[in-house]
């Protein structure tokens, strides 16, 4: 008869992905607590010090319960992308599996896990003069640009994404070669090699009226909690600045406030409108482009039965 698995020292790696609001952090939360696991981030906004509660990151109290990483990597001023992603997560997966503890994925940032599972294009590194350029162009002449230059690119890209087709238009000009074809080899045999080894890969999936009542309660509670203040202190710390950290919800639409351009009310039904609408291009995402084997949860199901299901099925009883 088979025995069952030895949790602390089975190094397992397990995935908890879906749409922000979805109930992620606090099952994968119970799940390292149940495994002795530790949680990776896979979030591209929790990466910056200082952007705490628009981020809905992991409280103190929390990272004393689990070790969390790839939280609190740089400074609002500095660059950080998928790239730099993969290299540091990797590393923090290989290190807990030698101490014969498992990796407990946990985010929505689609291109984080993508860049996880299937690597990097080859391209060149980031030139901050020439992104500075970019950045100055509007987002039209960019869009033009890219169509000209790699119609390939230009078809599949997100064009309403300033960071996306800039980094297109980039390397375009960096290279002279059109930024679809870098991509062609997106993945290394090492990293291949890794994502072979498939994780258990798991989706929360909620009701759209539910998952929207969350939105709408999670985004009350950050201007609750001091969501403005945070703003107003990054702010000062350079954070209008860094065009990647500028793309999360809420700090946008507040800085708008504070230069007057609409009341504290507007603001807050704006960042409830564009959560819905990011939530929404989440699911769109990971039901493409990542395999996950998704768990309908119900309104107001306790955390701890989604995470139980999970524990299921990756451990059954023998």
């Amino acid at each position: 008869m088979a025995t069952r698995p030895q949790r602390q020292t089975d190094p397992r790696t397990i995935v908890i992905a879906g749409p922000t609001a979805s109930g992620k952090s606090e099952v994968a939360l119970l799940l390292a607590e149940r495994l002795g696991g530790e949680i990776v981030s896979v979030d591209s906004m929790q990466v910056y010090r200082g952007m705490d509660i628009g981020t809905a990151k992991p409280s103190n109290e929390e990272r004393a319960r689990v070790p969390h990483h790839l939280i609190d990597v740089v400074d609002v001023t500095q660059s950080f992308d998928a790239a730099q992603f993969a290299t540091l997560a990797w590393r923090a997966i290989d290190e807990i599996h030698s101490r014969g503890r498992i990796a407990i994925l946990c985010g929505g940032t689609g291109l984080y896990f993508r860049a996880l599972f299937e690597g990097v294009g080859s391209g060149p590194p980031a030139d901050a003069e020439l992104r500075r350029e970019l950045e100055k162009m509007p987002l039209q002449d960019l869009v033009r640009e890219l169509a000209e230059h790699d119609p390939a690119a230009y078809e599949k890209i997100d064009r309403n994404n300033p960071r996306r087709v800039i980094r297109a238009v980039e390397v375009i000009r960096k290279t002279g070669k059109p930024f679809s074809q870098q991509k062609a080899g997106w993945a290394s045999t090492d990293e291949r090699s890794r994502a072979a080894s498939r994780p258990y890969r798991f989706g929360l999936r909620r009701e759209t009226k539910d998952l929207h009542e969350r939105i709408s309660r999670r985004v009350e509670q950050m201007f609750e909690q001091g969501l403005v203040e945070e703003t107003r202190e990054l702010l000062e710390r350079g954070l209008a600045d860094n065009q990647t950290a500028m793309q999360a919800l809420g700090y946008r639409q507040i800085i708008e406030h504070l230069r007057r351009e609409r009341s504290l009310a507007e603001t807050v039904e704006l960042v409830k409108l564009r959560t819905r609408q990011f939530a929404k291009r989440q699911m769109t995402w990971f039901r493409h482009q990542l395999a996950l084997e998704w768990i309908e949860v119900a309104p107001n199901q306790p955390a701890a039965e989604i995470a139980t299901q999970i524990l299921e099925r990756n451990f059954p009883r023998s």
